[in-house]
Order: structure tokens, then sequence, then C-alpha cells
């Protein structure tokens, strides 16, 4: 006769561990309240200040400038998901309790992902209703219905996800919180603007499919001049993403804590 084993390691249960420790960090609350807050701050700030001095900037891209503020914050975020057990111990408690170590990580991803596509979507949405109150009688009025805008909504949140889950693998890669913000700074955000200095029109073609330039594509409902397509573009920091998690997660299983 078999005995069922209780309380066996399942991905639902790993999801849901995750998922509460996740929300029980004073950081998490503060890092995403801090994110919202910039870009519905900024999105207010463009819209009740504007002029007309704007006028060939997309209206999505102009309403979300505060993104590129918030970026920062959800990247923290994710570092602190990974790197943050390190650093305070914990991550001995979860690859103990979950022996196959890769799940772990995963199921981090997983809960990240789903909570920055979220709440960054619905920030998105909100502040671009709000500054259409100033904008609805210029030449920046649309609305959620028109062409491109929802898409370039989601996009950006796509985005700002997909670049904070390659944080989230450096912070698991380097296991050290100051080591990963400065890996992501200096190598996903400041050395392609190096690159695309250089007069070579193939680093130029190169640079346009790095993570930022790639999110930047994303984000706009009408195409961006000299950028890839918003497809090519979702593939490619898709493809970031995954490189950085998979090197990740080999190392996880291979390295001691």
């Amino acid at each position: 006769m078999t005995t069922a084993i209780p309380y066996r390691v399942t991905t639902p249960r790993v999801l849901r561990s995750e998922w509460h420790k996740f929300w029980t960090l004073r950081s998490t609350w503060i890092t995403l309240a801090a994110a919202s807050a910039l870009v519905l701050a900024v999105g207010i700030t463009m819209g009740s200040t504007y002029d007309g001095d704007d006028s060939e900037i997309d209206t999505v891209v102009f309403v979300l400038l505060g993104t590129q503020l918030s970026q920062l914050c959800v990247a923290v975020l994710g570092i602190l998901v990974t790197a943050g057990e390190y650093s305070t111990g914990m991550i001995r408690a979860s690859l103990t309790a979950v022996p196959r170590r890769v799940p772990v990580l995963w199921s981090k991803a997983g809960v990240f992902a789903a909570v920055a596509f979220g709440l960054g979507f619905l920030t998105n949405v909100i502040t671009f209703l709000v500054a259409q109150i100033w904008l609805s009688d210029g030449d920046k009025a649309t609305s959620l219905t028109a062409p491109g805008v929802l898409g370039a909504l989601a996009g950006n949140a796509a985005g700002i996800t997909l670049m904070s889950l390659i944080a989230l693998g450096l912070g698991a890669l380097l296991r050290s919180v100051p080591a990963a913000i400065g890996a992501f700074v200096g190598a996903v955000l400041i050395l392609p603007e190096i690159l695309g200095m250089l007069p070579y029109d193939a680093v130029d073609s190169a640079v346009n499919h790095f993570p930022t330039q790639s999110a930047e594509s994303l984000g706009s409902a009408t195409h961006l001049a000299g950028a890839a397509s918003p497809a090519m573009g979702l593939l490619s920091l898709a493809l970031w993403a995954a490189a950085v998690l998979t090197a990740a997660a080999l190392l996880l299983r291979r390295r001691d804590v």
C-alpha cells in the first residue's frame, strides 16, 4: 500500500510560497508605490503644463515619460527578490524546502512578472486617462480606443517587466544587491548609449535590439523612426530576459548557496 506524501513540493505550492514572501516584505510595497507614483506624477505634470512645444512626440510616450524613472524602482525590486534573499540568508531556507532549486527561481520570476505587468499596465491606463483631462482639447487629444493606444500602454508595461526580469536574473547571478544594481545600470542602461555613439551602421543595428532600445519600441502608439518594430522589440527583449534567467538557473543548480 502506497502512503501519500502529505507535504510534497509542487509548483503551485512553490508559487504560493513565493507570493507570500513577496508581499510580506515592506520593500515590495514601498518600491511598487514609488514606481506608480512617479509615473502618475510625471504624467499629470506633463499633461497640465503642456503648451504645444512637443507636438511631434507620440501621446503615449509623452504622458508616460515617468516610466523612465519608475523602471529603476521596479528593476531594484526585481534584484531584491533574488539577491535580497542572499543578503539576509533566507535563500538557505528556500532552497532547503525546494531541493531541486530551479523552481524557486522560476516561481520568483513568475510572481514578480505577474505583479509588475499588472500594476504597470493599470498605472499606465490611469495615468493616460488623467493626463487627457488637460490634453483633451489640444493636438494630443486621443482615447484608449484609438489605434495603437492600448497596445502601447500594454507594451510599455511589458517592456518594464521584461527589463526588470533581466535585473532579477542579474540578482540571482551575482547574489549581491549592489553588484546587481551596478551591472544593470552599467551594462543594460549605459553601455548601449555608449555603443550608439560609435560611427558604425552595424553597431547601430545591433544596439536597436539591446534591452533598453527594444523596450522603447514597445511603448509608442506610432512606429518610432529608426527603432525596431514592436514585435521584434518584444522578441529581442524576451530573449534577453530568457538568456539571463537561464544562466542564473544553471548556476543555481551547480554552485553552493
